[in-house]
């Protein structure tokens, strides 16, 4: 692994513009597509996003010479950088130098966003930044066309079992057992066996049976509940009374009082399954689970264990 700091932290902008800037036009750059997209646009494009192609570009350059790497790979948005490098490659060796471009289609969500660090709710395969529990719920809320998608993609299961998946959701995708099917292969794929398992016991006990009273899970259950995010809270605070706005965003689970209130307003709140209808409603110790729990549920999928303490 190269981190390409090594090699810039030391590289002037009047060394980058002679070195590496002449030897690739305004006219190569510009007639990259994803270039005149930008520049045809209403809002055009940075100085910064022109250039950097040409710092990408030189970070292939760098590689090769160095470190004899011959092939960049990436999503096809990055096919009009890599192929900068490759020719920066040619021009600075005077054409003696061959390199090579492979770029494979953008995955992307029904929403027609990608999967990458910077989109808003994806997931990652470190267990501490997204939990196996999280992780398999994503999978299982996908939408139908994303299901179809993926269960190809993300799968190592053969052709017929697919095709039978495909078959049997066109006549019942209520059953989502194809998106069932795909949140079990690449949870277990990912975090193994056991956490799948431990995803299945915690979303059967959040979701099974909505109707049934908080009080009827044990202190077992709740301790048990693992990928759910858990708030340590100062019971005294508690003890005194407090708005439910106040307790949202002190416990950690709304990132302000304002988003607490606006979720609240639209109904996307609930406290031991029961929705918060009111932004004044008083947090007491009458809603303390087992004397010490209180389980929140923002929107329909993220739930958040608050114990005092």
């Amino acid at each position: 692994m190269a981190n390409n700091y090594d090699w810039f932290r030391n590289f002037s902008f009047l060394d980058f513009i002679r070195d590496v800037g002449k030897h690739i036009t305004v006219n190569y750059m510009s007639a990259k597509d994803s270039v005149k997209k930008r520049l045809e646009g209403e809002n055009g494009m940075s100085f910064t996003e022109f250039t950097y192609q040409l710092v990408q570009g030189y970070d292939f350059y760098w590689l090769y010479t160095h470190k004899n790497c011959k092939l960049q790979m990436g999503g096809s948005d990055q096919w009009g950088n890599i192929t900068t490098g490759t020719e920066l490659i040619r021009r600075k060796t005077g054409g003696a130098g061959e390199a090579f471009a492979f770029t494979c289609p953008l995955l992307t969500k029904a929403d027609g966003g990608k999967f990458g660090k910077t989109e808003k709710g994806n997931i990652w395969l470190d267990p501490d930044k997204t939990s196996p529990y999280e992780f398999y719920q994503f999978w299982l809320n996908a939408s139908d066309k994303d299901a179809l998608n993926w269960i190809k993609i993300f799968s190592f299961l053969p052709p017929q079992t697919i095709d039978g998946l495909l078959e049997q959701h066109a006549q019942q995708p209520e059953t989502r057992n194809l998106q069932k099917t795909l949140a079990r292969e690449i949870t277990v794929f990912v975090h193994g066996a056991e956490h799948y398992n431990k995803a299945i016991a915690t979303t059967e006990k959040i979701f099974a049976n909505q109707s049934a009273p908080i009080e009827s899970l044990s202190v077992q259950d709740l301790e048990a509940l693992d990928g759910v995010v858990t708030f340590e809270f100062p019971i005294e605070k508690i003890l005194k009374g407090m708005d439910v706005v106040s307790f949202l965003a002190e416990t950690g689970s709304f990132s302000s009082k304002g988003e607490a209130r606006k979720m609240i307003q639209q109904g996307g709140v609930s406290i031991n399954r029961i929705k918060v209808e009111d932004v004044a409603m008083p947090v007491t110790s009458s809603l303390l689970l087992h004397e010490q729990y209180i389980l929140i549920q923002k929107g329909k999928k993220n739930y958040y264990l608050v114990k005092t303490g």
